[in-house]
């Protein structure tokens, strides 16, 4: 199966099976009986793109319910550290993060279920992510948590004086005054 479990539950690593020949290679990047198989059954609403440059570091965002979003990640160019932090309250990982390289090389995706905080940095000299939603965007649902949170100890493995992080992102509050009504 290509579902790999981590601590955190719900969260995994999906490693599609890549067919390579000498004209090139083919995978399936979702199939729905895939993941009915492992109990996820998703009604994905919508896909978001984003092309980054190197150091550009995103997030840590989410949605409050009811518009909070499970989202499926993966890297159409590029290589990025995809970052998430569990803000579900009662969780055994709450306030712990989890990191994955995510690359257009390796392939893997990223499935992450609602009450996680998400972001990334882009590794690469440019980077085009996509991942899908199953809720859409909603600006009043709105939540995030700084990405410097000492707490937090997430290396994006980009040097500090190479960061490039948005105005909206400098000013979001720490794990512990973030808004966050998620519970395990």
């Amino acid at each position: 199966m290509p579902f790999v479990k981590t601590e955190f539950p719900g969260l995994m690593v999906f490693e599609p099976n890549v067919f390579e020949d000498s004209r090139g290679y083919f995978f399936e990047a979702y199939n729905e009986k895939q993941f009915q198989q492992e109990a996820i059954d998703i009604r994905w609403v919508q896909d978001n793109q984003s092309s980054s440059s190197y150091g550009v570091i995103r997030g840590l965002h989410y949605q409050l319910p009811p518009h909070d979003q499970t989202k499926l990640v993966r890297v159409l160019r590029g290589k990025i550290l995809d970052v998430v932090v569990d803000i579900r309250t009662g969780s055994p990982t709450f306030g712990k993060s989890f990191s994955k390289v995510l690359s257009a090389k390796n392939r893997r995706q990223l499935f992450i279920p609602k009450g996680f905080a998400h972001g990334f940095s882009v590794l690469s000299e440019k980077a085009e992510v996509l991942y899908k939603c199953d809720g859409f965007y909603n600006k009043e649902s709105e939540g995030g948590i700084i990405y410097n949170d000492p707490a937090l100890e997430i290396d994006w493995r980009i040097p500090a004086e190479a960061a490039i992080v948005s105005e909206k992102d400098k000013i979001l509050p720490t794990l512990t005054d973030c808004r966050n009504s998620f519970v395990f």
